[in-house]
């Protein structure tokens, strides 16, 4: 009796659901529309004993509440990772590939190995795990909003980090995506080092192919 007792504590202690045959990871990415910085990807695995509150798609909420979930979610995740590919490897592979890259990278670098992996959208990385496509995952599933709240916090805080560095193009304020406000800053000084050669307004700037 007192085993079965003993027993009967560890999926408490260990914050796992014994309905799913393992844990499971949610996946998003954030930054695959702006012309600079890299593509953010991560990867969330929640604890069932210890859930985050009010999780939804990172787009839905403002950005002083993705901050506080941000802080949450690395307080009570089981494992998460934020990866990322480089403006080089995006002007090298193209963005889908680029953003599939950051996906298994922060995927293969979870602490926990998942036994399977969910991700947003319509196209799954290579993984050596089994992996589901949802479409608007990050309004659906808890694992995959926590993941798109980690991603788009991370880069968010990158493109704050680039106006720092280059405050001409105004990086803090459209973190990178085609505004008028930053083709036209494009137009007045070209591309800056973290401006993606490949896409087409980086190029008509003078960014090369």
């Amino acid at each position: 009796m007192p085993e079965r007792r003993r027993a009967a504590t560890v999926p408490q202690q260990l914050g796992l659901d014994w309905s799913v045959p393992g844990l499971v990871a949610g996946v998003d990415e954030a930054g695959r529309g702006p012309l600079a910085g890299p593509v953010v990807a991560a990867a969330v695995i929640l604890d069932d004993q210890a859930p985050v509150r009010g999780l939804a798609d990172s787009k839905a909420l403002t950005a002083l509440r993705r901050e506080r979930l941000f802080d949450e979610i690395h307080a009570k995740a089981l494992a998460l990772c934020i990866a990322e590919a480089s403006v080089e490897e995006i002007d090298r592979l193209n963005i889908l590939q680029a953003t599939l890259l950051a996906m298994r990278r922060a995927v293969e670098g979870l602490r926990l190995t998942p036994k399977q992996v969910l991700v947003d959208g319509n196209r799954l990385p290579v993984l050596k795990v089994p992996a589901t496509a949802i479409v608007k995952g990050d309004a659906t599933v808890p694992a995959i909003s926590a993941a798109s709240i980690l991603a788009k916090v991370h880069r968010d805080r990158q493109c704050a980090a680039l106006h720092v560095q280059w405050p001409q193009y105004g990086f803090d304020g459209h973190k990178g995506y085609p505004t008028e406000a930053h083709l036209a800053a494009l137009r007045a000084h070209g591309p800056c080092p973290a401006h993606r050669r490949s896409f087409g307004p980086v190029r008509a700037a003078g960014g090369g192919a």
